[in-house]
């Protein structure tokens, strides 16, 4: 049962292939009850890079997007969150995010780091079961877009899901002005 397809990607459920989801992603689909909304499908992880997925699958850089994790600290106190941009774009993570988290200086969180605390797969990485304190922050043009290709949390598959339920997912905010 193909769900969702784009280019040449076709999705089945997420609940069929739970196998292909990141341990916190699967969770977080699942406690939402979205595991049968979105689709998944499993790719060569040597095209797990947006580039090479959008060449790979013959797909539009605008069905693309990308997270980032930023961080950035205030009195000795550091404010992280996830960025949530289209392939087009790049987030701007020292206007619109540094401004958001009210810090002085925000950058991205090294490779390590990040996946260490996201549980996830560096190259994979997404939004959906990331720790629930952190903000999502969402660019507009995401939302809009009818099927979008996301990580997975893990290089070897990419999830396929109306660009407007990134905006719905807990903590998420959609940010005018992320993606530059």
């Amino acid at each position: 049962m193909v769900i969702f397809r784009v280019g040449r990607l076709a999705g089945v459920p997420a609940s069929l292939r739970p196998d292909l989801l990141a341990q916190p992603t699967r969770t977080a689909l699942e406690r939402a009850g979205l595991l049968d909304a979105v689709g998944v499908v499993e790719i060569d992880p040597a095209v797990s890079d947006t580039a090479a997925t959008q060449q790979e699958f013959g797909l539009e850089a605008d069905t693309l997007a990308n997270c980032v994790v930023v961080g950035g600290k205030r009195e000795g106190v550091e404010r992280l969150a996830a960025c949530v941009v289209l392939a087009t774009t790049r987030a701007d993570v020292n206007g619109s995010v540094r401004r958001h988290l009210d810090v002085r200086k925000a950058s991205f969180l090294p490779t390590d780091r990040a996946t260490a605390l996201t549980g996830m797969e560096y190259g994979g990485i997404t939004a959906i079961g990331l720790p629930a304190d952190w903000p999502v922050l969402v660019d507009p043009g995401v939302v809009a877009v009818d099927v979008v290709v996301i990580g997975s949390g893990v290089r070897r598959s990419k999830i396929l899901l109306p660009g407007a339920l990134l905006a719905e997912l807990p903590g998420a905010r959609v940010l005018d002005g992320l993606g530059v």
